[in-house]
């Protein structure tokens, strides 16, 4: 019964913890998002895999649902850009693929911890595939829904558009899934240490 209560107070704390670091990361430059361009290198999705990965993919899709609907909240009230208030006030856009960056990277995890690999190749991973799951939903809605108004907003025609997002994902999207396969494990593995001790 005291391991229980024990562990699931730590679960409570690093949920606590990891939602207000989200909220802070959305909010403060350079700390969620690092502006290159007319696109930005997202960093937000590490504290999401690191949940996924230390606490399992429902509390990693629980980080994503908060991540995306602060992403949703803000492009109604102090958008991140001048094509925010059109592509974020979605939901399939703003909150889904956020989820989904927990729930994946979460599943990967566990699935591979039950194979002969070792636990930070199993955890880079994990955070290789949910870092690419929220860049390729994200373009990827953005292009079904938006094609037009992302367009003009890039400032070129519409039929270049595909060949641009493909763009982002080699560059962008590779860059922060790269820095997703070395970073989460330096956080997680650690907590995973101390949950272990914590029951």
């Amino acid at each position: 019964m005291e391991k229980d209560s024990g562990s699931q107070t730590y679960r409570l704390v690093i949920l606590s913890i990891f939602t207000a670091i989200i909220i802070l990361q959305n909010f403060l430059p350079f700390l969620g998002y690092i502006p290159v361009g007319v696109f930005s290198l997202t960093i937000i999705h590490l504290t999401v895999i690191i949940v996924a990965i230390v606490l399992g993919p429902a509390d990693g899709a629980i980080i994503g649902g908060v991540w995306g609907l602060t992403t949703f909240i803000r492009a109604f009230t102090f958008p991140s850009s001048p094509i925010a208030p059109i592509v974020f006030t979605n939901p399939l856009i703003s909150i889904l693929p956020r989820i989904l960056v927990g729930l994946v990277a979460g599943y990967v995890y566990l699935g591979l911890k039950r194979t002969r690999l070792q636990r930070i190749p199993s955890m880079s991973i994990a955070a290789l595939l949910g870092s690419l799951t929220n860049t390729l939903l994200v373009l990827g809605l953005i292009y079904i829904f938006y094609s037009h108004p992302y367009a003009n907003y890039l400032q070129i025609d519409v039929s270049k558009l595909l060949p641009a997002l493909l763009a982002v994902v080699l560059t962008n999207g590779l860059a922060e899934a790269f820095a997703a396969c070395l970073i989460s494990p330096i956080v997680a593995n650690p907590l995973l240490k101390i949950r272990k001790k914590s029951g």
